[in-house]
Parts: structure tokens; sequence; C-alpha cells
């Protein structure tokens, strides 16, 4: 890893944790689900940044487990759609919830 790389990661992981650790307050003081949702979104996303860090430095070898008939690795495709997935869900849930 470059030098650049170290930064960037380091700066993914503050901000993500940041990010986390407000979702998991806002999750502790309400119990609508679009809400929810949006907390599971930033958890997963955080989990996502630390996966994708210890890959890169070499403790976990997710590189080898891909998609069938693809290059896609199995980890980076579940942290990159299930956050994205979770604050979907959200926003569906405001939207019928405004109605």
């Amino acid at each position: 890893m470059t030098d650049s790389d170290v930064i960037l990661c380091i700066i993914k992981l503050f901000l993500g944790g940041i990010a986390a650790f407000l979702a998991i307050m806002l999750w502790s003081r309400t119990r609508e689900p679009s809400w929810m949702c949006i907390v599971a979104g930033a958890v997963t996303g955080y989990a996502g940044i630390v996966c994708e860090f210890l890959v890169k430095i070499g403790i976990v070898f997710a590189k080898n487990l891909v998609v069938p008939n693809t290059a896609i690795p199995v980890f980076t495709l579940v942290f990159t759609a299930v956050p994205l997935l979770f604050i979907i869900v959200a926003l569906i849930l405001m939207l019928v919830k405004l109605k």
C-alpha cells in the first residue's frame, strides 16, 4: 500500500466510525423502521470499510471468494449493495409514511 492509500484508509475508517457511532446512538433513541434501516445502512457500510481495509493489508483473504461466472469478489458485492439496499428501504418507508 502506498502512503496515499494508507491516508485514505485512515480517513475512511475515522469518518465511517463516527457515522456508525452516531447511527448506533440514534438507534437507541428511535424505533421507527425507516430510521432503523438508515442506521443498519451506516453500520453495514462501516463494516464494509473495515473489511476492505483488512483485505488490503492481507489479514483477510477474500479475493478467492467470487460470484460464480464473474470476477466480482463476494465481500465487495455484499458490502457495496447491502448498505444501499437498507437506505433504499428506508426511503421507501419514509415515502409510504408520508402518504
